[in-house]
């Protein structure tokens, strides 16, 4: 067996990982998606560090915040991680202003009380508010400029291809926030797991801050006057990478639709290349081989029957008793819920809720086991780490082997999971193998009509000593695979390939304990610049994960509203081109700009939706708007007079106005329309019962005239909404209205 140098976890981030683990596949599908360090509080130190010590520190750094006294801050007792002994010390402020909580918090590193973290909340924001008071190239500067305060900044530099992913739709009650991050540089070459990130509010308020630099004081880096040629590097990829035909699985989490394509990508499992040694870089460590072929060996070639059938409720509780029970006297485990549903996947199953509780607390997740045959669907297990932490178990001195790891995980399969093995392939590739933690992490990939299907497989995770710590079965009901008679030849989609690819020079740590502090140079792929990127297989047209190029629309006088909208995911235009931002909106649309401007959603589609109740005969929880219309009903925007409410009608300035009033909670007052007063000519074209709303909206400043003219009965169009709906939000912002998600 080769030898292989062990590379930490923090190397993934350098490049592309090639194979079935990408685009689809992240973190998760290695099976560490449920690990964060825990805390571990120091009880006694050498060197005291007092509270007000603490805020001594904090004001001289921030000396914008020496109007809190110091009973508004409260600190606790040092703490460190397990992988990093180093001891830290958190500080917390809040204190209430006009009736409002301003809070926040500060982490110092080390006996020298170095800043590492800092968060803060002000009570006022509205200048951060869309249009925000600064730019972000505005906000750049402020960042630099913050900086400047950390004397080993010096060496640190904007990353300019930053991306900033937020997958809810962005409040337009929120304040603005501009993040950066900078990297720091060795000999102009990047050090991925060395960065600041930098948070700038929209009215130039620095309010999040975060450096991250590693466990080695004192690291060594590689020569960078020693690097092979960029051209050789490609050269060697090209004579031995080559691309695989996959299937490759889309699923819109709104409507729960799963689609599946054909795609061209390299299954071998690279990450990069050694720019000194020319050795491959594979998950667990460099090598100097590289398999080149991959062949697809099933699990097993024959079905197996199932565990059981159709399990019932007590037959599941009777066997997570057995799998879940806990070796100790002080942690006791307990089950909150055992009930028949579908899950995201819309398979039927038998979720199960538990906690196990000890003195302190308690720590709870779930199992998830298909109902018609008893196997596990989805498994984490969390009492290893819990009786490491609460009572003293020992870690294993010596693992088992990685073979013996990659057995003990198919028999786990055969055990827990076994009518579905048919269908998968033994791992391909590297496996992941995290030796601080003592885990084997295990991708055995979906195989449909002998082809790959990327995204899709089991996962099994497998503790040093050989015990199960995690399963996972995704798996779509696919029931027609795309045909292959169209695609471009292997042959045409890798010359494609390499026509576009691109080479990353980072600095990579070579593990991340603390006595690993030498960084190797490690050349890392992109595709098109970019490291998500995809070949269709028919189109043989480039496509990317996680696409996010907005549409920029124009408009003479709401341009800059509606391309806000459209980027916070307010406002869903698909074509550009054929976006008309004069046109009439339905009052659909509306409703789904206005509940989205002020309220997140959360575009999951899960089948148990089909079962809940609905406001309206025509609105089903199938529909797409199902969600925005229940919101809006929730919020008082509209009201359930009817058995049907019509999406495509369109909105008059007059509905608006109603809808505005009811969702500021002002309705009880407009509806004495005998009090006010219309200064409009057109005034008798609105309903005497809606004086009140129109006259309200048009005070507070939501919705204007035009030459003496409110134009009642005119047809809202997108670009009177994106105005108006950013005046709403500025409104419930200053007002202090909350809206929550419902």
């Amino acid at each position: 067996m080769k030898k292989l140098r062990k590379l930490g976890i923090l190397t993934l981030s350098t490049g592309l990982t090639i194979g079935i683990l990408a685009p689809a596949a992240s973190a998760t599908s290695l099976g560490n998606e449920h690990y964060s360090p825990a805390q571990i509080q120091v009880a006694q130190t050498e060197k005291v560090i007092s509270k007000s010590e603490l805020i001594k520190k904090f004001k001289a750094f921030f000396p914008q915040f020496d109007y809190l006294k110091d009973s508004e801050f409260h600190s606790g007792s040092g703490y460190q991680y397990p992988e990093d002994t180093t001891i830290r010390y958190d500080l917390h402020f809040q204190k209430k202003i006009n009736g409002k909580q301003m809070y926040g918090s500060v982490s110092f590193l080390g006996d020298d009380l170095k800043i590492e973290r800092f968060h803060y909340e002000p009570t006022n924001a509205v200048d951060a508010l869309f249009p925000a008071k600064i730019t972000k190239e505005k906000a750049t500067e402020v960042a630099k400029a913050f900086l400047k305060n950390f004397p080993e900044s010096k060496d640190y530099h904007l990353e300019t291809n930053h991306i900033n992913y937020y997958p809810l739709n962005q409040l337009l009650t929120e304040p603005i926030r501009y993040s950066f991050s900078f990297v720091k540089k060795q000999n102009n070459v990047p050090i991925p797991d060395q960065q600041i990130q930098v948070t700038v509010l929209g009215n130039g308020e620095v309010t999040e801050f975060y450096q991250y630099s590693g466990n080695s004081a004192s690291p060594s880096y590689d020569d960078a006057t020693k690097i092979l040629p960029k051209d050789e590097i490609i050269k060697q990829m090209k004579e031995r990478i080559s691309v695989d035909l996959q299937y490759r699985v889309e699923t819109n989490y709104r409507t729960g639709d799963t689609d599946v394509n054909l795609i061209y990508q390299p299954i071998n499992n690279v990450i990069g290349v050694h720019a000194l040694s020319g050795e491959w870089q594979l998950m667990n460590g460099f090598t100097p081989e590289l398999q080149n072929e991959h062949k697809i060996e099933h699990i097993v070639t024959q079905p197996l029957k199932p565990k059981q059938t159709n399990i019932s409720l007590a037959d599941a509780k009777a066997f997570a008793e057995t799998l879940l029970k806990i070796d100790s006297d002080k942690i006791k485990l307990r089950f909150d819920s055992i009930e028949e549903r579908k899950n995201f996947n819309g398979q039927e199953v038998i979720n199960i809720q538990y906690m196990y509780e000890y003195e302190s607390g308690g720590s709870g997740t779930n199992l998830e086991l298909d109902k018609h045959t008893g196997e596990i669907i989805q498994y984490h297990d969390i009492k290893e780490e819990l009786l490491k932490e609460r009572d003293n178990s020992k870690q294993t001195d010596k693992a088992i082997s990685n073979e013996e790891a990659l057995n003990k995980a198919v028999h786990y399969l055969k055990l827990y999971a076994p009518s579905y093995l048919h269908e998968y392939a033994m791992p391909i590739g590297e496996f992941y193998h995290d030796e601080d933690r003592g885990i084997y992490h295990f991708v055995f990939p979906r195989v449909a009509n002998g082809i790959i299907v990327n995204g899709e497989q089991l996962t099994a995770s497998i503790s040093a000593n050989g015990a199960l710590l995690g399963l996972n079965v995704y798996q779509s009901d696919i029931q027609n695979w795309p045909s292959i008679d169209k695609v471009i030849p292997k042959e045409k989609a890798q010359e494609k390939y390499f026509e576009e690819l691109n080479l990353n020079l980072n600095y990579v740590k070579e593990g991340y304990g603390k006595k690993d502090n030498h960084y190797h140079l490690v050349y890392s792929q992109v595709f098109q610049n970019n490291t998500s990127m995809y070949l269709d297989a028919v189109t043989g047209e480039w496509n990317r994960t996680n696409e996010n190029d907005d549409p920029v629309v124009s408009h003479p006088w709401a341009e800059k509203e509606l391309n806000h909208l459209i980027q916070a995911k307010i406002l869903n235009v698909e074509e550009q081109k054929s976006f008309d931002a004069n046109a009439k909106m339905t009052k659909g649309a509306a409703l789904e700009v206005i509940t989205k401007s002020i309220t997140h959603f959360y575009d999951h589609y899960y089948p148990e939706q089909n079962e809940t109740s609905h406001s309206f005969e025509n609105i089903k929880p199938t529909h797409p708007l199902y969600q925005v219309i229940e919101r809006a009903v929730t919020l008082g925007i509209i009201e359930k007079e009817e058995t049907s409410f019509n999406l495509d009608e369109h909105l008059t300035r007059e509905e608006l106005a109603i809808w505005y009033i009811r969702l500021l909670g002002l309705e009880q007052a407009a509806k004495n329309q005998g009090i006010y007063h219309l200064p409009f000519s057109d005034a008798k074209d609105v309903k005497a019962e809606n004086v009140g709303y129109v006259a309200l909206a048009h005070s507070i400043g939501l919705l204007t005239a035009n030459k003496n003219k409110f134009n009642p009965k005119q047809d809202v169009s997108y670009a009177d909404l994106a105005v108006s709906v950013i005046r709403l939000a500025h409104e419930t912002y200053e007002k202090g209205i909350q809206f929550y998600n419902y």
